[in-house]
């Protein structure tokens, strides 16, 4: 099978770094030239890449065509090609749903799935989100980690907002080395340490996947210890209420239409 890429950007060199190391069937991978550095990193590393004269040589040649442009120029970037009516279609773009695709492609939407793909591709690791689904997107994000088929557009626009929590997770991080710092940890120390605690900590729900977010937070919580104090400070100062809030607000602008980035 030969795959192509629209765009060529940070995820589609984790996309395709994922595949060359995978057991997926792969042919061949064209990719747009349009971000040439990425594009001749891949092609220098992969001999299966080719790099595309442009856009639409990548519509023409590969069996199924990836969309990994950004949200702001997806409209043009995407009007101008001349897709043909049975070509098989995966859009990474953000906020861009069946309607909009179908409008910017002349595809039918039985010819278009949505995927969520996160860095952790290029390893083969981490989960990716897919809408509907589609036997060729499960495939090829099967082989690169985990791949989870929504039943729902409402479903899959919930998961595209959790994915947003990905710089949270480090700026937590980064708040918690912060404070160690201020203390007097050197930061070498404070992040050697934050690291493999935060790591471990998914590593044990990762292992107990019937036990829930809750009682996980309570099995390392002692009652009326620090873990605890900790929690309830989090939750009682309006923490949690900022969260949702800020998840509610990510909600919306991937429901906006067109999406403005």
């Amino acid at each position: 099978m030969i795959w192509g890429f629209v765009g060529t950007g940070t995820i589609t060199e984790a996309i395709v770094t994922g595949m060359m190391s995978s057991g997926l069937d792969v042919s061949r991978v064209v990719v747009s030239p349009r971000n040439a550095a990425v594009a001749a990193r891949l092609a220098a590393r992969y001999p299966k890449v080719q790099i595309a004269k442009d856009n639409q040589q990548v519509v023409d040649i590969a069996d199924v065509v990836i969309l990994a442009v950004r949200p702001q120029i997806a409209r043009d970037a995407i009007s101008d090609l001349d897709i043909p009516k049975g070509k098989r279609i995966v859009s990474l773009i953000a906020g861009s749903n069946h309607r909009l695709l179908q409008e910017w492609t002349g595809l039918d939407e039985r010819n278009i799935t949505r995927a969520i793909p996160l860095p952790f591709v290029a390893n083969r690791t981490g989960v990716t989100a897919i809408f509907p689904a589609d036997p060729i997107a499960e495939t090829l994000f099967s082989a690169l980690g985990d791949a989870v088929a929504c039943r729902s557009e409402e479903e899959y626009d919930l998961i595209g907002s959790a994915s947003c929590l990905m710089g949270t997770y480090f700026g937590l991080l980064e708040r918690a080395q912060d404070w160690l710092v201020g203390k007097g940890l050197e930061p070498g120390i404070a992040r050697s340490y934050l690291l493999p605690l935060f790591g471990s900590l998914a590593d044990a729900a990762i292992a107990s996947p019937a036990t829930s977010f809750m009682e996980l937070r309570r099995e390392f919580s002692t009652p009326g210890g620090l873990n605890e104090q900790v929690f309830r400070d989090f939750d009682e100062t309006g923490a949690t209420k900022v969260l949702h809030h800020a998840l509610d607000r990510v909600l919306s602008r991937i429901r906006a239409e067109p999406f403005q980035g």
